[in-house]
Parts: C-alpha cells; sequence; structure tokens
C-alpha cells in the first residue's frame, strides 16, 4: 500500500509539474518600456507584475525604467519593446514627423487623462499668475513635454514672449531654488517634489497646471506596436485587462504599491515616493476629466484637438492624424474600467 501511495503521489506531481512546465511555455513574453525612472507612478506597472495579474492572463510581462517619453516611444518603434507608457504629445509627434514610418506606435489606453505638466516659480519671484511670465527666464530640457507644449499654454494665456535656459534634468529644480531662471517647466508630481528635496517649502511654490489654465491635453497613454496589434492584438487585450485590475489596487492603497518599486530600486526614498504617487492620482489619474470621460478613455474632440495644436506647437513635417494615433478597440469592459473612487 506504502508503494502503490509513493507511486500515486508521485505520479501526482509529475502531472503538476508537467501541467506547471506547460503553462509557463504558453506565457506570451512582452517587453515594457517605461517613460521614467523607477519612481512612484511605476507603481501602476510594478503592482500587476508583483501581484501575478499579468502572468494570470497569460503574459510574461518584464517592465524597463526610462529615460523620457520620446525614448520609449522609439523604443517600440524600433522593435525593441513590444509596449511602452509615453507622453500622447510625443507619439502623435512621431506619427507627424515620420510618416511613411512602417512601425508608428498607437496609443491604446489612456492613463493620464490629463497632461501633468506645469509651470512652478518660487512665490518670492512675484511671479502670481500666467500672463507674469512675460519676458521671464524659463528654465527645463529641452525634451520636456512642459517646453514642448509651452506654446499652447502661452497662446490659452496671452504669455508675450519667454527666454529659454536649457540644462539637464537634474538641475531643473536646483537651478530655480538658486535664482538662475525664474521659472521652470515640467510634471507636477516630479518637479514640486524636487523641489522640497532641494530645500524649497511647497507653501513657497506657486504651480501654475497647465490642465486648470485652459490647455485640455491629455497626458500619458499605453501604447503598442503594430507589430503586436497586427499578430496578437488578444495579447494587448490581456494585458490592459490585467494592468486595469493591478491600477485599481494601486489607487486603493499607494503606500502599499511603492513597495513594489523599491524591489525594483532599493534607494528609492519610500515616504517621498508615495507622496509622488499619490498626486499623480490626484491630479491625472482620477482628475474631474477622468471621472467625466471614465478612465482609460479618450474623447474624439479632445483628440482632434490636441493633434491641431501638437501640430501647430511642435512644428511637424506634417499635420497629426488622431484616428491613426489612438486605438480603443483593446480596452476592458465598462465595468472594468469603472476604477475610479468618487471624490
Amino acid at each position: 500500500m506504502k508503494k502503490r501511495s509513493f507511486l500515486q503521489s508521485a505520479a501526482l506531481l509529475a502531472a503538476v509539474s508537467t501541467f506547471s512546465l506547460a503553462q509557463a511555455q504558453t506565457l506570451t513574453p512582452i517587453k515594457f518600456q517605461l517613460d521614467w525612472r523607477f519612481e512612484g507612478p511605476a507603481a501602476l506597472f510594478l503592482q500587476p507584475v508583483a501581484k501575478g495579474h499579468f502572468k494570470a492572463a497569460g503574459l510574461d510581462v518584464t517592465v524597463d525604467a526610462g529615460n523620457g517619453s520620446g525614448g520609449a516611444v522609439q523604443r517600440v518603434a524600433s522593435g525593441s519593446y513590444d509596449m511602452g507608457f509615453a507622453d500622447l504629445a510625443a507619439v502623435m509627434e512621431f506619427h507627424a514627423n515620420n510618416p511613411d514610418a512602417q512601425n508608428k506606435p498607437v496609443a491604446v489606453m489612456m492613463v493620464y487623462n490629463n497632461t501633468p505638466a506645469s509651470v512652478m516659480a518660487l512665490k518670492k519671484s512675484g511671479i502670481t499668475k500666467p500672463a507674469d511670465l512675460t519676458g521671464k527666464k524659463l528654465g527645463a530640457p529641452v525634451f520636456d513635454a512642459g517646453r514642448r507644449a509651452f506654446p499652447i499654454f502661452q497662446k490659452a494665456n496671452g504669455i508675450g514672449a519667454v527666454q529659454w535656459t536649457a540644462m539637464d534634468p537634474p538641475l531643473r529644480e536646483t537651478m530655480l531654488v538658486r535664482g538662475d531662471v525664474d521659472a521652470i517647466t515640467g510634471f507636477t508630481f516630479t518637479s514640486l517634489l524636487n523641489l522640497e528635496a532641494r530645500g524649497a517649502k511647497a507653501s513657497d511654490v506657486l504651480v501654475l497646471p497647465y490642465a486648470d489654465f485652459g490647455v485640455k491635453l491629455y497626458g500619458n497613454v499605453i501604447i503598442a506596436s503594430p507589430k503586436l496589434i497586427k499578430e496578437n492584438p488578444a495579447a494587448i487585450k490581456a494585458f490592459l485587462s490585467a494592468f486595469t485590475k493591478g491600477a485599481k489596487e494601486v489607487i486603493a492603497n499607494p503606500a502599499a504599491a511603492i513597495e513594489h518599486v523599491k524591489a525594483r530600486d532599493g534607494i528609492v526614498n519610500v515616504p517621498l515616493e508615495t507622496r509622488r504617487l499619490q498626486l499623480a492620482i490626484d491630479t491625472v489619474i482620477n482628475s474631474p476629466d477622468a471621472r467625466a470621460e471614465g478612465f482609460g478613455q479618450a474623447q474624439p474632440g479632445r483628440l482632434a484637438l490636441m493633434a491641431s495644436q501638437v501640430s501647430d506647437a511642435f512644428n511637424t513635417k506634417t499635420r497629426v492624424n488622431a484616428d491613426h494615433v489612438w486605438n480603443a478597440s483593446f480596452l476592458p469592459s465598462a465595468a472594468e474600467l469603472n476604477i475610479l473612487p468618487k471624490k
């Protein structure tokens, strides 16, 4: 009897091992490129990895840190990554400047319903409103999303000519604190907390969010390569469904989600990144516009307006065609997308 029991157990173990191996072999690999370093908002993508949501959906997802939206778009376009996270304006610019490119990434889900871009200045500068920026010295890296879109903000608020100073990203907030520039552009949840880290109090910083001053640009989206769209559309649907499940968990408990960011970068400041994530949730993920339009979705009218504004502000080679940039056919059901808590 003992021998039979042993043989049965061994056979069962072998069957389970074979099944597990088969499962592992059937997982679809997805290489995913972030727009930036492993900071608070990266938890949105690291949560479904850590919690096994992607694997449960049949995907083997690897998430890599990035160095800007432009880089994320380029890497997906080159085929080195299957999907990524990037500012929609950068996606539009790539399409319009590379009309003959065969592998133009497409936005498949809206994550930041509003652009996180803003102008920030120290209150002691005397700047209190957008019009006060006329004639001032502004600073930002040349590829900064806020700097690229500043002409749209400038036109919407009647701002006159300004002088730009370029710098590497780590120097942006330092130069504002030192007084080398009068104001900077950047993502609010990045630059505001970086200013605090350099000795400025939040109460001493004036923040002029683009979204609050007549600029209804969309922010970051999940993008997919045309190759993946053509060859494995089911994988995109599975990715977005698993991501949405993880995003709901992150919104409900940002502090717990930050642990997955720390697991990828052990030197991150947990309290700081928790605040950064919460600020991103409050300002661009669970914003009034996002609740009105629905998480993950985009409205044709806003997309068309943004396409026109980006064409003008970025002086693209061809006009942006919003229909070529956005594809909503892979989105989860309305019930699945209903993840934003009421304010």
